[in-house]
């Protein structure tokens, strides 16, 4: 029976190693990070390689920031085994004697049970974070384009993409901000509701600011604004978010005047807008609602400037509250998570396990059609002088005894679980049918990058 193979190469399985600075295995675990990067070739490239090799008779790469790992359908699972190591080393021209270490494998239904916690959520660094899905199903579809996913793979991760909707859809998980810059995000929903139109200020160009003014833009705010005592830096920031743009500092009232929410995050040694400047501000917005997010540290606006009237001031703390409320509300959906995983695996399992059955059933069903056509062919001259209609009755009945000989026999032959079990079942059928030779054929399917491109 095919084995599945999965070889990982995990960035994250190398934190374990000392820091960078105080010796060589932490300088290896910072090169191996970088080097060791799929992405950069680009995954259809990989696929081929991978598949000119010929060890594997399927193939399905996955590569991330956190994680590069290889899906393999073969038949020879020791053999393929050695050659993934060389296959990333050969790839990202590095040395296998550096790369062994830092790979792990598992076959079969771990590999199953591996991708469909990957494609849930519960193996990313970010417990349910939703983008790995799309990374998973990414892969798959480069794989497809590429003729290196066949009917293992495909069914494995057709699988795996039902398990991310299952645990999406029937657990927490995925529900809640877990990062600083998306809790933002989400109180500003609560206040204005859709930020459709919104203006958006960003007070200093830092990473931080940069990230929450990118999760703004994405719920299709109407403008960002980058302010900074640098216009360098304010530009240099707009240019990254993109669609945004730049104002000397001196504009700073103005700009916070014509804002629905701004962001603060300045690294300033003191409070940059203080309660009397905030009442500045808002004398002529009428009323108007200001949403400020303070993500500096120290804080960039005094907490009195809370106390004004439709002023809504939330600080790096109320965020960091935010965000560890809903990681321990995440982290008690795991449970129910893993729950349809391990639901999920015993499905795949059944499926597959009935793999090893296949080329004995279709040989079985084919043996003994051939036998029912040999006879109707043999009693041809008798049933020539029945009508059509009574031919094609025949004709059916005799097919439909075929089917409900076979249905028990088939059944209990997929249901097997012992793949020992499975193989002497499989030899009895054969020896005592006779299917020998039809049977030997059917286990041989051609890799499929050997098929002619589908015409789309």
């Amino acid at each position: 029976m095919r084995n599945i193979i999965q070889a990982a190469f995990t960035r994250k399985n190398l934190d374990h190693l000392a820091d960078p600075v105080r010796n060589h295995a932490g300088n290896l675990c910072k090169e191996l990070r970088e080097r060791v990067d799929f992405q950069a070739r680009g995954l259809d490239a990989a696929l081929r390689a991978l598949a000119a090799r010929g060890s594997a008779r399927e193939a399905v790469v996955i590569s991330t920031c956190n994680r590069a790992e290889l899906y393999v359908a073969c038949d020879e699972a020791a053999a393929t085994r050695q050659d993934l190591v060389h296959f990333v080393s050969d790839f990202n021209a590095v040395s296998a004697a550096d790369v062994a270490p830092h790979m792990y494998e598992v076959v079969d239904l771990d590999v199953a049970r591996h991708l469909f916690r990957v494609a849930a959520g519960l193996d990313s660094l970010v417990m349910g974070e939703p983008q790995i899905l799309g990374q998973v199903k990414e892969a798959h579809t480069v794989a497809s384009d590429a003729r290196t996913a066949g009917p293992v793979l495909n069914r494995l991760f057709h699988a795996s993409f039902a398990v991310g909707k299952r645990v999406r859809t029937e657990t927490g998980l995925g529900s809640g901000a877990v990062s600083v810059s998306y809790a933002a995000v989400a109180l500003a929903r609560k206040i204005f509701g859709d930020l459709t139109g919104r203006n958006v200020a960003v007070v200093g160009a830092g990473e931080m600011g940069k990230l929450t003014a990118i999760h703004m833009k994405a719920q299709a705010v109407q403008h960002v604004i980058i302010v900074s005592r640098t216009m360098a830096h304010a530009a240099r920031t707009a240019e990254a978010i993109g669609g945004a743009s730049a104002a000397p500092w001196d504009e700073l009232d103005a700009v916070l005047g014509a804002s629905d929410i701004v962001i603060t995050a300045t690294g300033a040694a003191a409070p940059i807008l203080t309660k009397a400047h905030i009442e500045m501000v808002m004398r002529p917005r009428r009323n108007r609602p200001l949403f400020i997010i303070d993500i500096a540290m120290p804080r960039d606006v005094e907490a009195a400037a809370g106390e004004i009237e439709q002023v809504f001031l939330y600080n790096i703390d109320d965020l960091q509250a935010t965000v560890r409320e809903n990681l321990a509300r995440r982290a008690s959906e795991v449970a129910r998570a893993e729950t349809i995983v391990g639901e999920e695996v015993e499905k795949f399992g059944a499926w597959f396990r009935s793999r090893g059955v296949i080329p004995t059933v279709v040989a079985l069903r084919e043996r003994f059609e051939a036998i029912r056509r040999a006879e109707l062919e043999r009693l041809d001259f008798k049933l020539s002088a029945l009508p059509p209609e009574a031919r094609a009755r025949v004709d059916e009945i005799t097919h439909l005894i075929i089917e409900k000989l076979l249905l028990t026999p088939t059944e209990q032959l997929k249901s097997l679980s012992d793949a020992d079990t499975v193989g002497a079942y499989s030899e009895a059928l054969t020896r005592l049918f006779d299917l020998g030779e039809d049977n030997e054929r059917r286990n041989v399917e051609p890799f499929p990058r050997n098929r002619p491109p589908s015409r789309r």
